[in-house]
């Protein structure tokens, strides 16, 4: 099992910067791909931006620019820096892993959310 704590949320203005913390904990070993979603009220959680064990990014379009995903590899501990924030960029934003384990010889993947931490931007 895998435990993800977000911190770093917080209110801000728009135009501000925010960075969000995500430290995981329990069995951290072979974890292929870490992530950030959000959910804004009323909203479907949707894709931020995910990192893979070998540093390839992806983010979505409305973001690029202005976050940037970054992982330690000591820790794992995973990072979203947010700058030029927007108003449409509040929500709750969530950590994600994604774990390999195997299953009689086959792969598959363990999926692992933290619990949230809210995001503000004030117009």
């Amino acid at each position: 099992q895998v435990q993800l704590v977000e911190s770093g949320g917080g209110l801000v203005q728009a135009g501000g910067s925010l960075r969000l913390s995500c430290a995981p904990s329990g069995s951290i070993g072979s974890i292929v791909t870490m992530g950030w979603y959000r959910q804004a009220p009323g909203k479907q959680r949707e894709f931020v931006a995910t990192i893979t064990s070998d540093g390839r990014t992806n983010y979505r379009d409305s973001v690029k620019g202005r976050f940037t995903i970054s992982r330690e590899d000591a820790k794992m501990t995973l990072y979203l820096q947010m700058n030029g924030l927007k108003p449409e960029d509040t929500a709750v934003y969530y950590c994600n892993a994604e774990q390999r384990k195997y299953y009689r010889g086959s792969p598959y993947e363990s999926t692992y959310w933290g619990q949230g931490t809210q995001v503000t931007v004030s117009s």
